[in-house]
């Protein structure tokens, strides 16, 4: 089976063409395939598909084989994937995801593609003024679905937080019956938030789009941001806003190619 490792922001992972190739077990692959120690090294498997009604299908597994609704920064690496290998010469991509369709518009020079925004949808604030307890602590977090789970907390304290001990139970607490993403973000200014991320399935991952997105979301509702801001994670930076008029979420940043492979 050919692959291809590709990268947002540091959140790697492995693409397969399922145009040209058949994936059996997909959640067994994403866990082989995934380990960075006898595998390729990955936080997960995304395989781009054909669609009835999208240009393309995303199927996305994290690297414990759960499948997951949607990856931002993953729907970047396709649009950059399926422009550059030939799928499409279009540069806005109709994508269906988990969590529906989601719109690509690729910003492309000399026949690359720099950089995609792309359209996240409308997304739900689900609650404010929860707490949640890990280690004993209780953290306030706001609830926000970008079509797949978050709880973001806000903190003073990112760089040196135990993000790992915290997170791992966190994601799995009663009160997210299907376990859940968790960004534990700084407000650094009215159009900056620093952030770190527990992925569901995953754990600490370099980046994670709906994550960034749904701190945005949560920084808006709670009044300590403005609508448009950098969203700056391990593996760097991205900018989300949120359309007042359409109620749109959008991210833009960068897609790369890692290596080609055989498995």
């Amino acid at each position: 089976m050919k692959f291809t490792k590709m990268q947002g922001i540091g959140n790697d992972y492995i693409y397969v063409n399922c145009f040209e190739e058949t994936v059996d077990d997909p959640e067994e692959l994403s866990r082989k395939i995934s380990n960075r120690h006898f595998g390729v090294g990955s936080d997960g498997l995304v395989l781009i598909c054909p669609d009835e009604t999208a240009d393309f299908r995303m199927k996305m597994y994290n690297s414990d084989g759960s499948e997951s609704e949607m990856c931002g920064n993953a729907t970047r690496c396709i649009g950059k994937y399926v422009y550059e290998r030939g799928l499409t010469k279009k540069t806005e991509v109709c994508l269906m995801t988990g969590a529906g369709i989601k719109i690509l518009r690729l910003k492309v020079k000399d026949r690359k593609v720099e950089s995609v925004r792309v359209d996240m949808g409308e997304p739900v604030v689900q609650g404010k003024g929860e707490s949640v307890i890990s280690k004993g602590v209780p953290f306030p977090f706001t609830r926000v679905s970008m079509g797949n789970p978050h709880a973001v907390i806000f903190q003073e304290d990112v760089e040196d937080f135990d993000v790992a001990g915290y997170g791992t139970e966190i994601e799995h607490a009663s009160i997210f019956p299907n376990r859940t993403n968790t960004e534990f973000a700084k407000i650094i200014s009215r159009d900056r938030i620093r952030m770190r991320v527990w992925e569901r399935g995953a754990g600490e991952t370099m980046a994670c789009g709906t994550g960034a997105c749904a701190t945005l979301v949560a920084a808006v509702a709670n009044g300590l941001t403005d609508r448009k801001a950098a969203l700056e994670l391990n593996g760097g930076t991205l900018i989300i806003e949120w359309d007042e008029n359409t109620n749109h979420v959008f991210q833009e940043g960068p897609a790369e190619f890692v290596f080609d492979g055989v498995w």
